[in-house]
């Protein structure tokens, strides 16, 4: 099976420092993949390299065998979503109004907006279950909607790949589980291969098909939650002890941290 989503020999970084080195990765079509690490380890900056928003200091990147340097950003973004972490947003706009922010990459100069744009953005409020939001401003909404809309918006652009950068951080547990509940069904459902960057181990075991643990720029372990959330692994990059065990529910790795003396 040809990958969705390639990254060979990738180094990058922040002007002259590299943080990312001789990375490369596979991303398959249906895939949830999750970027797990310690902080300073590079998740971050490789979301942003992988979606354009910084430049490759050598490497290649391809989206469906093409190299994303070479396609047209307008192109890439009607491929591509990518949800921020702490996106700013200094207007205040309603839930409508950014959502169809979402249909730019489908208009052309100058054009308004279709009906066709006003039924995926509808849909997409729908799928978010944020169309009871639409009417209201942007910074009248709580963490856990606020978080639905933008989702909403990356969902708009119809990507076949959705990037997101720590989509729980901020919320309280009920929020969490809720969007990464609407993310999985979006992933089964629609076929949306998903990329996202999260600290907490167990999220990650719990809704990834697979992670990848970066340490210092590096991959150090990628595969299923299983091969990848052991306790060697986990105290090796993070120096910290830990016991996993079984989620009794779900089967899947759950991390017991383990306090010092």
């Amino acid at each position: 099976m040809s990958a969705l989503f390639k990254i060979d020999k990738l180094y990058g970084g922040y002007h002259k420092l590299s943080i990312l080195e001789n990375l490369s990765l596979e991303i398959n079509k249906g895939d949830f993949l999750g970027i797990i690490g310690p902080n300073g380890s590079g998740k971050t900056t490789l979301l942003r390299l992988m979606s354009r928003v910084l430049p490759l200091s050598s490497g290649e990147v391809y989206l469906e065998g093409k190299n994303i340097c070479q396609l047209d950003l307008k192109e890439f973004c009607q491929k591509v979503a990518f949800v921020q972490q702490d996106l700013a947003i200094n207007f205040p706009f309603t839930v409508w109004e950014i959502v169809l922010m979402g249909r730019i990459p489908h208009l052309k100069r100058m054009q308004f907006e279709t009906k066709k744009d006003y039924l995926v953005a509808q849909n997409s409020l729908i799928m978010t279950d944020a169309f009871c939001l639409k009417d209201k401003s942007i910074d009248e909404l709580s963490s856990g909607e606020r978080q639905r809309a933008i989702i909403a918006k990356a969902l708009a652009q119809e990507p076949v790949l959705l990037f997101l950068d720590e989509p729980t951080s901020h919320l309280d547990i009920r929020h969490q589980i809720q969007i990464l509940d609407l993310l999985r069904k979006l992933n089964k459902k629609n076929n949306l291969t998903i990329v996202m960057v999260l600290h907490d181990l167990n999220l990650a075991g719990e809704y990834c098909n697979r992670i990848v643990l970066l340490n210092e720029g590096k991959i150090f372990k990628q595969g299923s939650p299983k091969e990848v959330l052991t306790y060697q692994n986990i105290e090796d990059v993070y120096k910290t002890v830990v016991v996993v065990k079984d989620n009794p529910i779900s089967s899947k790795p759950y991390i017991i941290l383990v306090p010092g003396e």
